[in-house]
């Protein structure tokens, strides 16, 4: 498997950097490598490569035609995610609210290939804070308190930052931020990190599919953020590795230079020394391009539970269990074997994580008293 993997690499750098293809995989091979590119949600960005390729290093005719059906149902997706994305950000535009589409669309369009992203949700922060955009939401008939419900605030790890509206008749999934991101689990650096996302955002520019996008400099501190975040908590996949190559290569050396005074103390120091090793490994990226020194130790073991779980950690066969109990206790032996990557982080996400538990007790067993007869 290990020999597909660099296949695979192979394969995705041809699409994302013009890198020749030199191997003529088996048919067994490419079926393979159909397989993890469905895992880590690349389908469309590898399917991009096969221009390049030779008909005798191309996938069988079959498996060639069912590539075909997931790239076009992808470019599909993206021109109906680029619509919606200019049709909300009309909307809030006209009840004077300002926006930005973070991730998502506003990566797709950084790619060598603009439609060839593979669409996730249409993430799109809105200004105002928490209770002005909820009840703008209202007042626009978005969402109502029967779809807010569970968005309890008193939920105990709901370190919720946006509101998931009503799946479209297009099945396009849309997250209204009221807060530009997630952030830490570890309360000291989230607050810088919010503290300067928050001021950071209002720095948007309108572009050519009709809605706001970020700075670079914003998007490179936020998706990192994110990518921590998800690593730590649940797994990450390739296309977050691939959005982060294409902000990269359109970051400037203003940019670069910018990120890397704020990582540290910003507490996302181990997690962009591990990115930067993994983007030099996979995509080849300059180190004239990065930002920070490379960290090989935590770098191998980020793509390795990347490969292992796929995107957002999605494949990940140790979680495969029916029983609440074994799936809690793998849970946290996995999040313990972890803490060498992010102590401080961890430290914060174990006890959110014993939170969890604690708040998913029935309340008649947390709160029964024994009586004396």
């Amino acid at each position: 498997m290990e020999h597909n993997y660099q296949l695979f690499f192979a394969l995705l750098r041809t699409a994302m950097t013009d890198e020749p293809f030199e191997p003529v995989p088996s048919d067994q091979v490419w079926s393979d490598l159909f397989h993890i590119a469905g895992q880590q949600s690349v389908m469309g960005v590898c399917y991009t490569a096969f221009s390049r390729l030779s008909k005798e290093q191309l996938p069988p005719m079959q498996l060639m035609i069912r590539w075909m059906a997931e790239d076009e149902d992808i470019r599909r997706m993206n021109e109906l995610q680029n619509q919606e994305a200019a049709r909300l950000t009309q909307l809030f535009s006209e009840q004077g609210r300002k926006t930005a589409i973070l991730k998502g669309q506003a990566n797709a369009r950084l790619y060598p290939d603009t439609m060839s992203r593979q669409v996730g949700d249409i993430d799109i922060w809105v200004d105002g804070g928490k209770e002005s955009v909820i009840a703008l939401l209202k007042k626009m008939g978005l969402t109502d308190d029967e779809h807010l419900s569970a968005y309890d605030p008193e939920h105990a790890t709901a370190n919720y930052h946006h509101v998931h509206l009503p799946t479209t008749k297009d099945h396009i999934t849309v997250e209204v931020h009221y807060r530009p991101s997630s952030g830490n689990y570890n309360p000291i650096t989230n607050r810088r990190l919010q503290q300067w996302m928050e001021q950071e955002i209002k720095n948007t520019t309108n572009v050519e599919l009709g809605f706001n996008v970020p700075t670079i400099k914003f998007a490179l501190i936020m998706q990192l953020a994110h990518i921590q975040h998800h690593f730590l908590h649940g797994g990450i996949g390739l296309r977050q590795i691939c959005d982060y190559y294409c902000l990269l290569k359109n970051a400037t050396l203003e940019d670069r230079r910018a990120v890397a005074e704020m990582i540290k103390p910003l507490g996302l120091r181990h997690s962009a020394e591990a990115l930067m090793w993994v983007l030099g490994e996979m995509l080849h990226l300059e180190e004239e391009k990065m930002y920070c020194k490379k960290d090989s130790y935590r770098g191998e073991w980020m793509l390795r539970e990347m490969m292992e779980g796929g995107n957002f950690g999605r494949s990940t066969k140790r979680m495969n269990t029916k029983n609440d109990f074994v799936y809690f206790l793998r849970k946290h032996k996995h999040l313990f074997q972890l803490v060498p990557f992010a102590p401080s982080e961890m430290l914060f996400l174990e006890l959110n994580c014993l939170k969890d538990l604690l708040i998913r007790i029935p309340e008649r067993i947390r709160y029964r008293k024994l009586s004396l007869r």
